[in-house]
């Protein structure tokens, strides 16, 4: 079975969890029932649409097993689910809220990453937002710097109805090496807002002192989590939007 990326709603017939109240959704997708309804077929990996019950609760969500993952030349095996988790982590503890609820279990196939789906607002013109200087965008290329986003497309921006944007497809995340490659460039060497900085120290402090950075060890290398501290210890510096890589492609491609 195969379905388009645009036309799913959530199965069941209980009360639908929001991607806001991350306590509950994180339960619901850590513990709940998965049913697998059909697969997004313009995904790389094996990405699999599903619904999902617990106590009542229902929802609809994204299942990557880590058996579905392609073999890529850059990030060892095996690693893709892991990194959405801790993109997730690191979403939450800047405050950005940027990612939805996301966490690794086992699966129909196997252990993999499962995530809650967001429907984002088809009234949205995506190529018109990332173009744009819309701060909910700007939070999105703030987070893609710190977690050295390998591949932000316009299709992975996620639009909802009260202006909020969320994200999806992280796994390309965290490299020790730098390969920030997004759609989202037009702050490259501006300074940051006061709200980037104070995400900035808080991701920073976590990463140091907090549980945030025993989570990334246990989803990441160490050399993969002191980049992430380097990385921020160099916003935090120069309190700028970083350069593209000179040595990287800066876009993504093909950009949708």
């Amino acid at each position: 079975m195969t379905q388009s990326s645009r036309d799913r709603t959530p199965a069941g017939d209980g009360p639908v969890v929001s991607p806001r109240d991350t306590e509950t959704a994180e339960r619901l997708l850590s513990l709940g029932r998965l049913t697998v309804e059909g697969r997004l077929v313009q995904a790389s990996n094996a990405t699999l649409y599903c619904s999902i019950e617990w106590e009542g609760l229902t929802a609809a969500c994204v299942y990557k097993p880590v058996a579905g993952e392609r073999p890529l030349w850059d990030f060892p095996d095996g690693t893709l689910a892991e990194r959405e988790v801790a993109a997730y982590a690191v979403s939450e503890t800047m405050g950005l809220r940027v990612v939805p609820p996301t966490v690794h279990r086992d699966g129909p196939y196997g252990p993999g990453m499962v995530q809650l789906w967001v429907e984002p607002d088809p009234e949205v013109d995506l190529v018109a937002l990332s173009r744009s200087e819309d701060e909910a965008i700007r939070r999105m290329a703030v987070f893609d710097a710190v977690v050295n986003n390998a591949d932000r497309k316009i299709g992975h921006l996620l639009p909802v109805s009260d202006g909020h944007v969320y994200g999806c497809d992280h796994g390309v995340c965290f490299s020790a090496e730098y390969k920030l490659r997004t759609v989202l460039w037009q702050w490259r060497g501006q300074r940051l807002t006061t709200e980037a900085v104070e995400a900035l120290r808080r991701v920073d402090k976590a990463l140091r002192n907090g549980p945030l950075r025993e989570t990334l060890l246990r989803l990441l290398t160490a050399e993969e989590v002191e980049a992430t501290v380097r990385r921020v210890e160099l916003m935090l510096k120069h309190k700028i939007h970083p350069f593209p890589p000179e040595d990287w492609p800066a876009i993504p491609w093909p950009p949708m």
